[in-house]
C-alpha cells in the first residue's frame, strides 16, 4: 500500500487586512512512515490542522514541499482521505449513499459498490444503510464518516480532531473502534489532538508542536504494547513527559478559524 508522507522545509502564512502575515508554520521538516498513526498535538490554534490540510491538499504552503510516496502534492485526492471532528454528512441522502458518494463522484461506483457492505460491517453499521444521519448518535455518525472516507482505500488517513465533538464515554469507545480499524487497514494515519492522554492511547508516534510558529518541538516513539490501560505508570510517566514539554501549554495562539474570521473583518490580529 505504502503511505509515506515526506514534509520537507514547509512554511504556510495567512496574510491580514491591515496587519502582519501570521505564520502558522515555519520550516517544519517530519516523515510520516508507511502504515504507522501519528498523533500531533501541541497548544490550541498553533498549526496542526493547518499541516493536515496542507497534507490534504486543501491548501498550499507557501515554501517547501510534501511528498506521498515521492509525487508531490498539489491538490486534494482520494488516496488521502480526511475526517473532520463534525461527521459532514449529506443530510439527504441515506447512510448508504453517503458511504457510496465517493465511489459515484470518481466514477467507480457500478465496479466497487460490492465492498460498500464491508465497510458498513468494518464499523459496526449494518442495518442502518436506509437510515438518514439524523437518525444516528454522534458517534454513529462519525462511524458513518470513516466508512465513507475508506471506501474509496486511502494510502492516508487524515483525522481532524475526529472525536472531539462526543461524548467521553463514547470517545473512549471510538478511539478503540479506530485502532480497529487502522489495525485492520493498515493505512498511514494522523490524527489531530489536543487530548494528550488520547494521543498516547492511540498512537505508535506522538509529534509535539510549539507555539506558533509552529515548529516540531518533540518527537515521542510510543512502545506500549496494546491494548494500553490509562493508569498504569508508564502511561502516566509518557502523560507527564510530554506536559513538562517547553511551550506546550504556551502562549495564546490564533486558531485558523480566527485566522479566516479576522480577514473577512479587517481586524488586526
Amino acid at each position: 500500500m505504502n503511505g509515506l508522507i515526506e514534509v520537507k522545509k514547509v512554511r504556510k502564512t495567512f496574510p491580514q487586512n491591515g496587519g502582519a502575515d501570521i505564520v502558522a508554520l515555519d520550516d517544519v521538516d517530519i516523515s510520516f512512515e508507511s502504515t504507522e498513526f501519528v498523533s500531533l498535538i501541541g497548544p490550541s490554534g498553533c498549526g496542526k490542522s493547518t499541516l493536515l490540510r496542507l497534507i490534504a491538499g486543501l491548501i498550499r504552503q507557501d515554501s517547501g514541499t510534501i511528498t506521498l510516496d515521492g509525487a508531490e502534492i498539489t491538490k486534494p485526492g482520494y488516496e488521502r482521505g480526511l475526517v473532520f471532528q463534525d461527521p459532514t454528512l449529506f443530510p439527504w441522502m441515506t447512510i448508504y449513499e453517503n458511504i457510496a458518494y465517493g465511489l459515484r463522484s470518481r466514477g467507480v461506483y457500478k465496479t466497487e459498490k460490492r465492498r460498500i457492505p464491508d465497510f458498513f460491517k468494518l464499523v459496526g453499521l449494518e442495518g442502518f444503510e436506509k437510515s438518514y444521519p439524523h437518525h444516528l448518535s454522534g458517534g454513529m455518525a462519525q462511524r458513518a464518516a470513516l466508512a465513507r472516507t475508506l471506501v474509496n482505500q486511502p494510502k492516508v488517513l487524515l483525522l481532524d480532531e475526529p472525536l472531539g465533538a462526543l461524548d467521553a464515554f463514547t470517545r473512549m469507545n471510538m478511539q478503540d473502534e479506530i485502532i480497529a480499524i487502522w489495525q485492520k487497514q493498515r493505512m498511514t494515519t494522523v490524527m489531530v489532538t489536543h487530548d494528550v492522554d488520547e494521543a498516547i492511547y492511540m498512537a505508535t508516534r506522538i509529534i509535539v508542536m510549539s507555539a506558533r510558529p509552529a515548529k516540531i518541538e518533540q518527537v515521542i516513539t510510543v512502545e506500549k504494547a496494546r491494548p494500553r490501560r490509562r493508569d498504569d505508570h508508564e502511561f502516566l510517566e509518557l502523560r507527564a513527559e510530554i506536559l513538562r514539554t517547553p511551550h506546550f501549554a504556551g502562549r495564546e495562539c490564533v486558531s485558523d478559524e480566527s485566522v479566516k474570521h479576522n480577514k473577512l473583518l479587517g481586524d488586526e490580529t
